[in-house]
């Protein structure tokens, strides 16, 4: 089972387009994969995007909504879908349309094809090639990804990317902190696991607005690349065998 988790806040106009293309996606998927569900996650929305989703799920018995009594910001909202979501597979979309649910399955694919060939979880990441953004902001991911490329020796040309791939049981095994959506790469790896970016689309904000900009991104994805560094220089990965029964 693929649970598809998506954490919104303001997103409204947005929403019901990404329900549907989330259906198109995988719903002819499921000789696959098997059933599917999408867990929509509202951060304390000011407008009416809860109102929006309770709506869609009345008419979609694989669509959950969960709601945040207060605004925590993506990292917490991703977390608490996670944990709601009942599918052993758990694939990540930003809330805004940009990522394209039709991506889901040949990630999913590549994910199957290496769990279970090496030790330890494996992260399946998509990969922006064709950003559609403004170029400040292309810029500014550029220089993101490539410092913490060097400094954390993730092998991922863009972590930023909504989309992912990865199991519930390992997500959840990870150090949680505010921000972590964007160093899971590295965060996979020091435990021991494997990450590989694949090509995905991405589509221009048509409608809403951005969260993120250059100054809020900055200085906080400073201080917590500086936690994210001592986590990996602290991390021990065990090796062990069964020596009786």
């Amino acid at each position: 089972m693929i649970s598809v988790v998506v954490p919104v806040h303001n997103e409204s106009p947005n929403v019901p387009p990404l329900v549907a293309e989330i259906e198109a996606a995988l719903a002819p998927c499921t000789a696959e994969f098997g059933p599917f569900e999408a867990v929509f996650v509202d951060d304390r929305s000011s407008d009416d995007t809860l109102a929006v989703l309770q709506d869609l799920a009345r008419t979609r018995p694989w669509l959950t909504v969960v709601a945040h009594r207060n605004n925590c910001g993506q990292s917490a909202a991703l977390l608490t879908g996670v944990r709601a979501a009942k599918g052993p597979l758990i694939a990540t979309l930003d809330g805004d349309g940009q990522n394209a649910p039709a991506d889901i399955p040949a990630l999913a694919r590549r994910w199957r094809d290496l769990q279970g060939k090496g030790p330890g979880p494996v992260l399946i990441a998509g990969w922006r090639n064709k950003r559609q953004d403004t170029p400040l902001r292309k810029l500014s991911s550029r220089i993101a990804n490539g410092v913490r490329s060097r400094l954390l020796g993730d092998a991922t040309p863009d972590t930023g990317c909504g989309l992912k791939v990865f199991a519930r049981d390992d997500f959840l095994a990870l150090p949680w902190f505010d921000h972590l959506h964007r160093f899971m790469p590295a965060l996979f790896r020091r435990a021991g696991g494997r990450t590989e970016s694949v090509p995905v689309a991405h589509r221009p904000r048509t409608m809403g607005k951005s969260h993120y900009g250059v100054h809020n991104r900055l200085w906080v994805g400073l201080v917590d690349l500086c936690g994210v560094m001592w986590l990996q220089r602290r991390a021990k990965v065990p090796v062990a065998e069964r020596l009786t029964p």
